[in-house]
């Protein structure tokens, strides 16, 4: 990034505007994919949490604070500028998801039940399609909540998932 600001600075001071503008255009991209590699790491160690409590069927602490801290993240990464467009739209995500899914099993599989599960037998285990939406459906509050409000929609979303309930109860062990 550090050549292209040169060649940015040289190209304005030459007086190559168009030359200037495609190096803005350069710019932009590459800000963009970095956004979207953060945006996907956070994708992945979310759906780590949620295919350890699907498979688990509890919710660790741990793993709420987790999600809950990686979906705040995304919204953050995920709002542009100018508080009023996303880099991911919200009917963008479940290409984002299924890339992900993949290396978060794999992941996954070393922790869960303590690495009980090689990746495909995790895989075998996994119901997707419920994995998917559910990820969908946090995604989805980011779109909804301002960055204030939104810890408290996603628990109230975690407590319907799999010992979401016991993870709420307001009484200590």
């Amino acid at each position: 990034m550090t050549q292209e600001l040169i060649d940015l600075r040289i190209s304005i001071l030459e007086g190559r505007y168009a030359d200037a503008l495609a190096i803005v255009d350069e710019l932009e991209q590459m800000s963009k994919r970095a956004t979207l590699h953060q945006i996907e790491s956070y994708l992945n160690k979310a759906l780590i949490n949620l295919i350890k409590n699907q498979v688990e069927e509890r919710l660790a602490n741990s793993w709420a604070a987790s999600i809950r801290d990686f979906i705040r993240e995304i919204q953050k990464l995920n709002l542009k500028d100018n508080q009023k467009s996303y880099t991911i739209n919200a009917d963008q995500w479940q290409s984002l998801i299924d890339n992900e899914l993949e290396a978060a099993i794999s992941t996954a599989s070393v922790e869960v039940l303590n690495g009980a599960y090689t990746p495909a037998q995790l895989s075998k285990l996994l119901d997707r399609a419920q994995l998917r939406q559910t990820t969908q459906d946090l995604l989805a509050l980011t779109y909804l909540y301002s960055k204030k409000d939104l810890p408290l929609f996603i628990n109230q979303y975690l407590t319907q998932l799999p010992g979401g309930s016991y993870w709420n109860q307001d009484t200590q062990p």
